[in-house]
């Protein structure tokens, strides 16, 4: 296999804003490609079916599909911040118009979920239990990190 896997989103008709607004904040990133229904599809004509971008020079693609699957937290994007400004652009953008959750996670407008976290967490989370536990106690009291 010469290429990456590509993870791809489901969407309901919305794959367009939700990937505009992911491109915009994230440096690096880009709409590649957009394909659209044409006509006697299970969309309208010219509505968006696919879309290959790129997020941090990693390859994406979603399309809009339908309201046959819905996201779940079981799969998230997982933002590493250097910086609490950093935390505070993405968790702020993000959660706009979606839902905040304990220990950094929140579900977009779109109903994604992103982990929004420090990037030295998975360093303070390596090494012993009872420090890993400590850790964890105190994620637990936050909702964004």
């Amino acid at each position: 296999m010469t290429k990456p896997i590509t993870p791809c989103f489901w969407f309901d008709g919305n794959a367009e804003e939700a990937i505009n607004l992911y491109t915009s904040l994230f440096p690096d990133s880009k709409i590649v490609a957009i394909s659209r229904y044409g006509e006697g599809a299970p969309l309208p004509a010219g509505t968006v079916m696919a879309i290959n971008f790129e997020l941090q020079n990693r390859p994406f693609m979603a399309i809009n599909g339908g309201p046959q699957f819905q996201f779940s937290p079981a799969i998230s994007m997982m933002a590493s911040c250097e910086t609490q400004d950093e935390i505070d652009y993405f968790w702020d953008r993000l959660s706009s118009g979606g839902e905040t959750q304990q220990c950094g996670w929140l579900k977009d407008r779109f109903g994604v979920s992103w982990q929004i976290v420090p990037s030295v967490l998975s360093e303070l989370m390596s090494g012993d239990a009872a420090k890993s536990s400590r850790v964890m106690q105190a994620l637990w009291g936050m909702v964004k990190l």
